[in-house]
């Protein structure tokens, strides 16, 4: 199982940018995707979700990034995305992908956002 995030950088507030979360060596339509992100000296948070096509690939957000932030995913592809715009200060950090199959997580290893003038 491997999940490669690409897409974060610097960006001035209110910019976008998108995140991409590729996936090898599992079934990717068996995942619940997710993003996370963790800010220095804070706790990773959970940031937005997608689940399955049986669980109708229905979405959540957390109410910091709710109408800002967009995920999505491509099953053809093997890979979830996280649009997202109107950034802030606040929305700093290393954000990472995980799968969750069979009651198991399985993590990428981050990609770095900073949100900065």
């Amino acid at each position: 199982v491997q999940l490669v995030e690409s897409g974060g950088g610097l960006v001035q507030p209110g910019g976008s940018l998108r995140l991409s979360c590729a996936a090898s060596g599992f079934t990717f339509i068996s995942c619940a995707m997710s993003w996370s992100r963790q800010a220095p000296e804070k706790e990773r948070e959970l940031v937005a979700s997608i689940s399955t096509i049986i669980g109708g690939s229905s979405k959540n957000y957390a109410d910091s990034v709710k109408g800002r932030f967009t995920i999505s995913r491509d099953n053809a592809k093997k890979t979830v995305y996280l649009q997202m715009n109107s950034l802030k200060p606040e929305d700093t950090g290393v954000y990472f992908c995980k799968c969750r199959m069979w009651s198991n997580d399985y993590w990428g290893q981050g990609t770095q956002v900073t949100v900065s003038t």
